[in-house]
């Protein structure tokens, strides 16, 4: 997602940390509601950490990877910095949603990757590669992500607080860019059908396993551009990702990012949300 957008953390907007000391704890935090259409809202992470956040958004929503899979955004619950999450908290709907990166390297670029793994695929040594290896290994980053999430519940509002409860209520998104390593943009693999069906899994395996936590909605980001990349677009996933809403980026102004709204976004589901660059943020318009 940084790649994507505009992060900078010397940006003029000055971030409201009075708030952040008063959401850690549970009972201060309003009732949750969804973002209205047409609200605008913001997305932060890992680049934004000690610096300022934007002020007053209409929802919040951050990532939990400190930009690559198997990684923790620092100040997600707190550490470095102000919590990014007490600041999503603090939108106007209190109700912060969260992005999880993605990708699928292969056997061959990966220390992560699932050989001997008997569950939720088979992945065998005999075939590392396979495409049940693939969903594996999207399956395992993902539950690594909520895992992440939890912790930075517990982290702001305490041990006795329903952190799993709370990530699984979040809307969830799964940043898929060609700046993270698939075997389809991998010299060892390279634009193949095999490859395009790999990395699809694995993006099947990470939604599957957030469901399996409890997330009602999982949708993705990216631009049509790059999904086509790494999947080979709609007409290669078919109706796969139908039902998962698009985070469309790579839009100039809000003017663009409008113009997105009642669309269908890359995966063949709605576009319910459209990136573009305001005041040094990533701003995000809510199309639903």
């Amino acid at each position: 997602m940084a790649k994507l957008g505009i992060r900078r953390a010397g940006a003029v907007v000055v971030a409201v940390a009075a708030g952040v000391a008063a959401l850690a704890d549970p009972s201060a935090a309003k009732p949750a509601r969804a973002a209205g259409s047409g609200s605008v809202g913001y997305d932060i992470s890992y680049p934004q950490c000690g610096g300022p956040f934007p002020q007053s958004p209409a929802f919040g929503v951050v990532g939990v990877n400190d930009g690559v899979a198997y990684s923790r955004n620092p100040c997600l619950g707190g550490g470095d910095g102000p919590s990014e999450l007490a600041w999503a908290e603090g939108a106007s709907n209190h109700a912060p949603a969260f992005y999880a990166n993605t990708a699928d390297p292969g056997a061959v670029y990966s220390s992560h990757w699932p050989v001997g793994q008997a569950s939720p695929r088979v992945c065998t040594v005999d075939a590392p590669d396979s495409a049940a290896c693939s969903y594996d290994y999207g399956w395992n980053a993902a539950r690594d992500s909520f895992t992440d999430a939890v912790d930075a519940e517990v982290q702001l509002h305490g041990s006795g607080f329903d952190a799993a409860g709370a990530a699984a209520a979040a809307r969830w998104w799964l940043d898929v860019e060609t700046a993270n390593s698939w075997e389809t943009l991998e010299p060892a693999y390279g634009q193949t059908p095999t490859a395009r069906e790999n990395d699809t899994q694995a993006l099947l395996g990470a939604v599957d396993a957030l469901h399996t936590q409890g997330v009602a909605t999982v949708g993705v980001y990216s631009t049509a551009v790059q999904w086509t990349q790494i999947t080979g677009g709609s007409t290669v996933t078919g109706s796969r990702f139908s039902q998962d809403p698009s985070w469309v980026a790579g839009n100039r102004g809000s003017k663009q990012a409008r113009g997105q709204c009642g669309a269908t976004g890359f995966t063949g589901g709605p576009v319910e949300l459209a990136q573009y660059p305001q005041s040094g943020f990533d701003a995000d318009i809510a199309c639903l």
